[in-house]
């Protein structure tokens, strides 16, 4: 009796170790999202906006720094041929010069932190989309951004990626 219930806990242990090993590996395969994003068409023209609307930012600050420097230079040269009263009031021009260069210089960089992302959010989402339609197509369950691998030796969706966003 005591060999019949040793040998059933055996076949039980076995059974399920064979269950365990019966089932498949993980399918696993990897992407270099960085190279995809560089390449496409359509981040290729998100950059050329976001520069373009950089470059008017540029253009627009440059403009009130060199305004304000050239009042400030005018002013230090007429300090002394002046009222006390209008130098004070130039003193409060030149310092709310400052403030609206100081303030357009930040709403700016967060317009164009906004319009990157407001361009790029779709593109990451079409990205990611695709991303999941070659892999699951393959038959893999784990897709992984290559970049962020110290090894990367297994299948390359890359090319398939970059086939069916059209590039």
């Amino acid at each position: 009796m005591k060999q019949i219930k040793t040998f059933l806990i055996a076949a039980i242990a076995l059974v399920g170790f064979q269950t365990i090993n019966a089932q498949a590996p993980a399918k696993i395969a990897h992407v270099d999202v960085n190279e995809v994003m560089t390449k496409m068409p359509a981040v290729l023209d998100a950059q050329t906006q976001l520069k373009k609307l950089s470059d008017t930012y540029t253009v627009e600050y440059k403009t009130m720094v060199d305004e304000y420097q050239g009042k400030l230079k005018k002013y230090d040269a007429e300090a002394s041929t002046v009222t006390d009263a209008v130098n004070q009031t130039r003193q409060q021009e030149v310092q709310d010069m400052q403030k609206r260069i100081t303030d357009y210089q930040e709403n700016a960089q967060k317009d164009l932190q906004k319009k990157e992302s407001d361009l790029m959010k779709p593109i990451t989402d079409k990205v990611k989309a695709s991303i999941q339609k070659v892999g699951k197509a393959k038959g893999y369950q784990y897709v992984i951004n290559s970049t962020d691998l110290l090894l990367s030796d297994g299948p390359d969706l890359t090319a398939d990626i970059k086939k069916d966003l059209g590039f």
